[in-house]
């Protein structure tokens, strides 16, 4: 018996990523490999490798409105990924396609540097960012130097997690690679609880090209599939630290998640 039931669809804004290890890439294996059916919005052409984005090119902000509008009157979306957006033009463009499309679920990788340190947003865009998307955003997954740069006079993690719940968003998930503690910390905290949770796993010992995208993606998967946003979350995680695990160095920079590490494990087992 054949069965045809709709896997969830997931809807990302992302730059293009030629090594295949961040961007929209990233997202597209992230999305599948949860059972869900990307669908894609490019906001920008990177020239990037393994160390560092080189250079890129924004889009038209008529151009990403259009590939959105394209998909959104024609495929049911069940939760939408942000990532990259490369341009302040292009942040309005998406904030008008989700001010048209409230009752979806948002996740925003608040993207601000590649892993190689360039900058792929600049003041305009991380002010858009603030005032103009995390009102409308679920859930926001900063990293520890994302949420201080988002969270101007912030003194600690959590009074840079109240600063964005105070934007409007729903959920802030702070995490801490970028820590120097013995293992990674990550944060959940919500506007709906006085409360916090933590996660804590242990620390990997490589850099990763595209391990945000990855987390961030991987939530709106299960988000889309109904998951609780606390179960969302953790599911995410530990899917994204088994795809750091099973990385490999592919070029001569950061490491490679194997976001289908599952399917190379399952088959060693038989």
């Amino acid at each position: 018996m054949i069965y045809s039931k709709m896997p969830p669809a997931v809807l990302v804004f992302a730059g293009s990523d030629p090594t295949g290890g961040a961007g929209i890439q990233a997202s597209i294996e992230s999305i599948t490999s949860a059972g869900c059916h990307p669908v894609t919005v490019v906001t920008a052409i990177t020239i990037q490798d393994t160390a560092d984005v080189h250079g890129y090119a924004p889009l038209d902000h008529e151009i990403i409105i259009e590939q959105a509008r394209a998909v959104l009157e024609d495929i049911p979306v069940s939760a939408i990924h942000i990532g990259m957006i490369g341009s302040a033009d292009a942040a309005e463009a998406i904030h008008s396609i989700l001010i048209d499309y409230p009752d979806i679920p948002v996740v925003l990788d608040p993207i601000l540097f590649a892993g190689g340190g360039t900058a792929l947003a600049d003041d305009e865009i991380a002010e858009i960012m603030v005032n103009l998307l995390l009102p409308l955003t679920t859930v926001v997954t900063p990293n520890s130097n994302e949420a201080y740069t988002l969270s101007p006079g912030a003194d600690s993690l959590d009074a840079c997690a109240n600063s964005l719940l105070d934007y409007g968003c729903e959920h802030v998930l702070i995490t801490g690679t970028h820590n120097s503690t013995a293992n990674v910390v990550n944060t959940l905290y919500s506007a709906d609880s006085n409360s916090a949770i933590r996660y804590e796993w242990d620390r990997l010992p490589n850099t990763y090209h595209g391990s945000g995208c990855t987390l961030a993606a991987s939530i709106a998967a299960q988000i889309a599939k109904a998951e609780p946003i606390n179960v969302a979350v953790k599911n995410a995680q530990e899917y994204t630290w088994n795809a750091l695990k099973h990385g490999t160095r592919m070029g001569m920079g950061q490491y490679i998640p194997n976001r289908f590490y599952w399917t190379s494990f399952n088959q060693s087992k038989n």
